[in-house]
């Protein structure tokens, strides 16, 4: 063997005796690292209040480390982390967001962290990236939800053909399609199947179009605001199981769009060992199965009362619109002519 090949074979080595070493990294370890970082930066999107009590029940399972986390949009939160980017300057540790094509960008850019969090096996390739750069943490359904004090069980729409109906005339809300990917996934699949046609028939309905995100949509109809809407996710069996007067329903004749929150660590991040440790206990069974969602990994039964999402007619292409940009421009051109924003 030639020096060259002998050296070729100890740089090999030594990778693969990293990668193996990072991979048997336990909790325990990460913790003691961890520990000596003090701090976790976290970005998370969602509804106000979402991240709170993980992040408590994380505190009390590892004190000594502090999470700092600033909440809102991911539409908000991924402007904050570009600036970043540009200025070269990181300040998150770990981002949770809907947006799950910013991660694709960010890992082209190489400003991520190639990490695969312990149950990574068990987690559909759908769902997360190959090399590690990102995974997803919940797999959200987009289902019709109404206010069962309102609306009695015989009169739930069963399409979105049925929301065209004169008793929903001005009873209907959404998030905004031109500011929502979730929003943009469940108008996609509703003009994809009856064509465009379909939009002048539901503004026709008056319907209102809301940017505070998915919580304010359940919020309205449990409060009896509004009578329905085909645009309902997490925030809707939460009010249900509080005592709201709200049911989600899956259609059985439409496609359900499910959209990915997904977790990326960045490569810069001021606190690696803090993110690893937060994203390998959030992936873990315990917090999956607690969720109240459904989970990436194979291995965690559905929420209560829910089937497998196999059971359901399920449109699973939303990581592939959403990466489509020249797609999710025209969408959005379209629907804004629609809503009346130019």
């Amino acid at each position: 063997m030639s020096a060259r090949s002998k050296t070729a074979l100890l740089v090999v080595s030594g990778l693969a005796c990293c990668v193996a070493q990072a991979r048997a990294e336990t909790m325990d370890e990460l913790y003691e690292k961890a520990k000596l970082e003090k701090t976790l930066v976290l970005y998370g999107a969602g509804p106000t209040g979402s991240h709170d009590r993980w992040i408590k029940d994380f505190r009390e399972r590892y004190p000594g480390v502090t999470v700092e986390l600033t909440g809102g949009l991911s539409t908000a939160l991924n402007k904050r982390v570009e600036q970043q980017l540009a200025a070269k300057k990181i300040e998150t540790d770990l981002a949770i967001f809907q947006t799950i094509q910013d991660f694709g960008r960010w890992k082209q850019a190489g400003a991520l962290l190639l990490f695969k969090p312990e149950g990574s096996e068990t987690i559909d390739p759908a769902y997360k990236d190959e090399d590690g750069a990102f995974t997803a943490v919940s797999v959200n359904t987009i289902v019709y939800a109404y206010n069962t004090r309102l609306l009695a069980p015989a009169d739930v729409p069963k399409s979105a053909l049925d929301f065209l109906k004169p008793a929903f005339q001005g009873q209907l809300i959404t998030t905004d399609p031109t500011e929502d990917d979730a929003a943009l996934a469940v108008f996609n699949m509703i003009v994809t199947k009856y064509g465009w046609s379909y939009m002048d028939g539901y503004m026709a309905q008056k319907p209102v179009f809301v940017t505070t995100g998915h919580q304010t949509v359940s919020n309205a109809i449990a409060d009896g605001e509004k009578l329905a809407t085909f645009d309902s996710t997490s925030t809707t069996p939460r009010l249900k199981a509080a005592g709201k007067p709200i049911e989600p329903v899956f259609s059985q004749v439409d496609d359900t769009p499910v959209f990915l929150v997904g977790a990326a660590i960045f490569k810069d991040a001021p606190h690696p060992n803090a993110a690893k440790l937060y994203l390998n206990w959030y992936i873990a069974r315990e917090q999956q199965s607690r969720s109240g969602t459904f989970s990436p990994r194979a291995d965690v039964a559905p929420p209560p009362g829910l089937q497998p999402l196999s059971s359901y007619k399920i449109d699973s292409g939303y990581r592939k619109l959403v990466s489509d940009e020249a797609r999710v421009a025209d969408l959005r051109r379209r629907l804004a002519a629609y809503i009346g924003k130019r």
